[in-house]
């Protein structure tokens, strides 16, 4: 006759599930500049970039169109962001992008890591 395993027994756990994992190259740098204050003053060099350049007042155009086209009664919130994040994404300059990336890349070369 075979053995059947017990249905009731708890899994035997892991030596892995106990050690909290290590966080992710990303995460750490998330963490240092947030701590070092650079997130927000990139943050806020990307509001005013993207603000000189128009994007903000053609995304806001957008809006504008995409709600009217649905109707101002049977849109929500969440519908426009689904719809519009993906074009404003696309949308923003590659200069913009650069700039942003070459802070950030200054900012890992620094001692701040």
């Amino acid at each position: 006759m075979r053995r059947r395993a017990s249905i009731n027994r708890p899994p035997t756990p892991d030596g892995e599930e106990d050690k909290e994992a290590e966080p992710t190259l990303q995460e750490i740098i998330n963490i240092k500049l947030i701590e070092s204050g650079e997130k927000e003053r990139l943050k806020e060099l990307l509001r005013e970039r993207l603000i000189e350049c128009g994007w903000r007042d053609e995304l806001k155009a957008q809006c504008r169109a995409f709600t009217r086209k649905k109707g101002r009664s049977k849109i929500t919130v969440d519908e426009i962001v689904r719809n519009i994040t993906p074009k404003g994404r696309a949308m923003v300059p590659d200069t913009v992008k650069a700039e942003l990336l070459q802070r950030i890349r200054a900012f890992l070369m620094s001692d701040n890591l």
